[in-house]
């Protein structure tokens, strides 16, 4: 069983900055890949920023040059720093582990923050 902790999420004004954590817990081999999603009202759920063990990232257009992700592998840990936020940034950002545990493979997600951007 892998368990999500995810925690940054808040209310701040258009232009400010927000750091997201999402710490993975539980018996865990290995993982491939960490990333954010954001579900907006209405919305479907959005792939906003993903970074694999080798390294790479990969950035929704709407948030690229604003958003990085970076993982601590050691903390099993990845956070997402968000700057020049924007009203359209607003939904639960929804972290996403990909890897291998004891059992196989798992595809693990977690609760949810919320993140307001007020105008």
């Amino acid at each position: 069983q892998v368990q999500l902790v995810e925690s940054g999420g808040g209310l701040v004004q258009a232009g400010g900055s927000l750091r997201l954590s999402c710490a993975a817990s539980g018996t865990i081999f290995s993982i491939s890949r960490m990333g954010w999603y954001r579900q907006a009202p209405g919305q479907a759920r959005e792939l906003i920023a993903t970074g694999t063990s080798g390294g790479s990232t990969n950035y929704a257009d709407s948030v690229k040059g604003r958003f990085t992700i970076s993982r601590d592998d050691a903390k099993n840990t990845v956070y997402l720093q968000m700057n020049s936020l924007k009203p359209g940034d607003t939904g639960v950002y929804v972290c996403n582990v990909l890897g291998h545990n004891s059992v196989g493979f798992f595809n693990a997600w977690g609760q949810g923050t919320q993140v307001t951007v007020s105008s």
